[in-house]
C-alpha cells in the first residue's frame, strides 16, 4: 500500500528542509541523529571503511546509496524509513541466494549514475543505486550510464514490496536469468503534488557532494 502526505505535513517538511538549508549556510550543525527510523525503534549506522573496490565474487549485488542516505536524511519522500528500505532490497537479494555489499557515491547524486558505479564495482556486474528520497535504479556494468535494466523514477509510488522486488530482480539479473520487469505504478498526479518536496530533498542531497572523494566501501549496522 502506498503511503499519502497530506499537504499539512508536506508543509513542516518543506519548513524543515528550509530551516536545514538556513543552518548550513550558517556553517551550524544539522540533521536528525543519522539513521533513526520514524518510529525511534531502530538506529540504522552507517560507516565508511576506506575507498569501494572492484568485486571479483560472481554472486553478489552491490547496492550504492546516495550522499544523504541513511545519514542527513533519514526516510524516502513518503516517509519509508531507509533502515527498512534497506532491509527489504537485501532480503529480496538474499531469498535468491546471493550476497550483497554497499558503497556511498559522493560524487553525483544521479540515481543512474550511482547505479552504474555499483555495477562497475560488483562482482556480477549488477548494482543498485537509490536516491535518499527513494529513486532507484538496477543497472548492469556494460551498458551506458544513461541506460539501465529498471529505473523506478517516481518515488512516491514506490512501497516497501517494490524494494523487496528490486532486490529479488537484482539478484536474478546477476544470475543470468531474465526476469519479468517489477510492476510499477503510474500516476500522473504524482509528480506535481511531489515536486516541490522532491526539489529541496535533491538540494539536500547535492549539499553532501565531494567530487574529490573517492566512492567509499560502507559497513552497515542496525542498533
Amino acid at each position: 500500500m502506498v503511503m499519502t502526505m497530506d499537504e499539512k505535513t508536506l508543509k513542516s517538511i518543506i519548513e524543515e528542509v528550509m530551516k536545514e538549508m538556513a543552518l548550513v549556510g550558517a556553517g551550524a550543525p544539522t540533521g536528525k541523529p543519522a539513521g533513526r527510523s520514524a518510529g525511534g525503534t531502530t538506529s540504522l549506522v552507517i560507516s565508511e571503511s576506506g575507498p569501494a573496490e572492484r568485486g571479483t565474487n560472481p554472486r553478489e549485488v552491490v547496492i550504492g546509496l546516495a550522499a544523504a542516505f541513511g545519514g542527513r536524511q533519514t526516510q524516502t519522500i513518503i516517509g519509508l524509513p531507509h533502515d527498512q528500505v534497506i532491509r527489504e532490497i537485501c532480503a529480496g537479494i538474499e531469498e535468491e541466494g546471493l550476497s550483497y555489499r554497499f558503497i556511498r557515491s559522493f560524487r553525483t547524486a544521479d540515481v543512474g549514475f550511482i547505479a552504474h558505479e555499483a555495477a562497475k564495482l560488483s562482482g556480477s556486474g549488477i548494482g543498485i543505486g537509490i536516491q535518499s528520497r527513494g529513486t532507484t535504479v538496477i543497472h548492469q556494468k556494460d551498458l551506458a550510464p544513461l541506460s539501465n535494466l529498471e529505473l523506478f523514477s517516481q518515488s512516491p509510488l514506490i512501497d516497501l514490496e517494490t524494494f523487496r522486488a528490486i532486490g529479488k530482480n537484482a539478484a536474478k539479473y546477476a544470475k543470468g536469468e531474465s526476469p519479468s520487469p517489477v510492476p510499477v505504478r503510474n500516476d500522473q498526479m504524482a509528480r506535481p503534488k511531489y515536486q516541490a518536496i522532491a526539489a529541496l530533498l535533491h538540494i539536500k542531497e547535492t549539499q553532501l557532494l565531494d567530487p574529490n572523494k573517492k566512492t567509499q566501501a560502507l559497513r552497515v549496522e542496525y542498533r
